[in-house]
């Protein structure tokens, strides 16, 4: 029975595992380069466009392993537009910030109308809409780099300034305090929030994990918080990057979880003709969906280009990639109906971790694609083979 439970709990977290295992392999193969303060806070940067877009694209899975192949496209469409208005138009900035944001989430809710509506493939819209949308940004930019080095505001909000850190307001000497302390809090309120749910879970008779296990998680998770907040905190502390993605984790956890919403898409993945006949308006589930996923692949895009202080043609190149691979990496299935927002992160950061340990090791770029492409498909034969009961099954 111990055994049982044991191999059900290396089950439900192989891909924490998995993180733990390459972050210790980079670690020693980089000489702890790796896990220095800057480079975790680089990590953030770098990757924070993916925390967002795969978020979204968590949702288009549930429904049914359906994708978006169109959101690089749309980052750099809606970036492309974001910096004309801004340096070539004169835009105030938060009259550019809504404008970014409605475009976006319009395009979101085109692609979801062919889908939801008129019943269009999802491939075959969004693979339209890559397309469409890569040469519209080529028109708005005319080809060329439009900077926006000079609209401070935008860049520091976005994260991609010089001063894009929250300030420390208690007065660390050579250590973010007030990052540190956020850290503190925000595992605190985390143990607190799951004992909670846990008794609540009991109280109502619902199955709840052995509570060696359930200890085991919230000390490695505290410690990993507190870890991650003091690395910050002994670099510049909290980029403003990061509480972007903290707010759509959190939003959209919440959402997935909680919310009536949120199961909605859980049931049309699990099976979208019973899910019908119950009363639930499926069109509108996928309609929501892809709508969504337009107004986060708005908000990446602002991110994007905070973070290079400009707008190219060329961005956006992949990132559809690095959120649907994110997703099936972080536990969300091929078939729908199956993924959280906390194991899609873990996908993210598992991705991050890989694409930096492997630069700071001076890996080739094409040898780095390689490498993400065993893992991706390693991810999707594991969660395709679990569900066969272990078993490998080939077909003739």
């Amino acid at each position: 029975m111990n055994n049982t439970k044991a191999l059900d709990f290396i089950k439900k977290n192989t891909m924490i595992i998995v993180l733990v295992i390459v972050l210790g392999f980079f670690s020693w193969r980089t000489g702890g380069a790796i896990l220095l303060p800057m480079n975790v806070s680089n990590l953030i940067s770098q990757n924070a466009y993916v925390f967002i877009l795969a978020t979204g694209m968590l949702l288009c899975i549930l429904t049914g392993g359906n994708i978006d192949l169109s959101v690089g496209s749309v980052v750099c469409f809606v970036g492309a537009i974001g910096a004309t208005l801004m340096v070539n138009l004169d835009v105030p900035v938060w009259l550019t910030i809504i404008i970014m944001v409605l475009i976006g989430t319009a395009i979101g809710a085109f692609q979801g109308f062919w889908i939801a509506f008129v019943r269009i493939p999802p491939f075959i819209t969004t693979l339209a809409g890559m397309l469409a949308f890569r040469g519209l940004s080529n028109v708005v930019l005319n080809g060329l780099t439009v900077s926006i080095k000079d609209e401070t505001t935008f860049v520091n909000l976005f994260g991609g300034g010089a001063d894009c850190y929250v300030h420390d307001v208690l007065g660390g000497n050579g250590i973010n305090l007030t990052c540190l302390v956020c850290g503190i809090l925000a595992a605190a309120l985390f143990v607190i929030l799951q004992f909670v749910t846990r008794v609540n879970r009991k109280k109502h008779g619902y199955d709840t994990e052995p509570l060696w296990t359930f200890v085991i998680k919230m000390v490695v998770i505290v410690g990993v918080v507190i870890l991650f907040a003091y690395k910050l905190a002994q670099h510049k502390g909290i980029p403003t990057v990061l509480i972007w993605v903290l707010v759509v984790v959190l939003v959209y956890g919440y959402i997935t979880q909680n919310t009536t919403v949120g199961r909605h898409f859980y049931a049309v993945g699990g099976n979208e003709k019973a899910t019908k006949l119950s009363g639930i308006n499926t069109n509108k589930v996928y309609f929501l969906a892809y709508t969504n996923m337009g107004f986060l692949a708005a908000l990446a895009a602002m991110v994007t280009i905070a973070r290079l202080t400009s707008a190219q043609p060329t961005y956006g190149q992949n990132y559809e990639m690095d959120a649907i691979g994110s997703c099936f990496i972080g536990g969300a299935s091929a078939y729908g109906g199956i993924g959280t927002v906390p194991g899609v992160i873990v996908g993210a950061v598992l991705m991050g971790v890989i694409n930096l340990g492997m630069s700071l090791m001076g890996v080739d770029a094409n040898m780095q694609k390689v490498v993400k492409g065993a893992v991706l498909l390693a991810a999707v034969i594991f969660d395709v083979v679990s569900k066969r009961g272990g078993k490998m099954i080939v077909k003739n």
